[in-house]
């Protein structure tokens, strides 16, 4: 049966909203949060289409805290998160799928910074060296948003089992 492209919109942009508010529930603990881990979910479920949903989160993000600075690298490191996840072949094992979503949560979380920096340089005026410093500076918060990705990743084949099989008995 065909499905409904208005549901879809109506999933994606909940699926969106879910990463939103998964950010927000997490702000306490410094660069540790669910975001790549759902987004790897989405991915793997949805692949292409899960674009959708980080654009979603990518635009609440900006309506909710404003479009200052700090947003314009939401347009792209995101989406880099996607395009990593992408990698993960359809018709892989689930054991393939959890080792390589483990892999890819964690480089994310550990390349943050760098993905952060050249938009920082940018906005701020750093030359390369502001920019290679503020990289440096910033390692040990990406270590932890790595291992933090690595703690939650273990969720992502849980979540994809529970979200393909809801995506199979959907009608519409």
């Amino acid at each position: 049966m065909k499905k409904s492209k208005v549901l879809d919109l109506v999933i994606f942009t909940m699926l969106g909203c879910i990463l939103f508010m998964s950010k927000i529930i997490t702000e306490l603990l410094p660069n540790i949060h669910p975001v790549t881990m759902f987004i790897c979910v989405y991915t793997l479920v949805y692949r292409a289409r899960a674009i959708i949903p980080v654009y979603v989160f990518v635009a609440v993000s900006g309506l909710f805290y404003g479009f200052a600075p700090w947003w314009i690298p939401y347009l792209y490191i995101w989406a880099f998160a996607w395009a990593l996840f992408m990698l993960i072949p359809k018709n892989a094992s689930l054991k393939l799928k959890g080792i390589l979503s483990t892999v890819f949560c964690a480089l994310h979380g550990l390349l943050y910074g760098v993905l952060y920096a050249p938009a920082q340089a940018v906005l701020f005026g750093l030359n390369f060296k502001g920019m290679i410093a503020w990289i440096v500076a910033g390692i040990p918060f990406d270590i932890l948003h790595m291992c933090g990705n690595i703690v939650i990743s273990v969720l992502v084949i849980p979540l994809y089992k529970v979200v393909s099989r809801l995506e199979e008995k959907r009608t519409i």
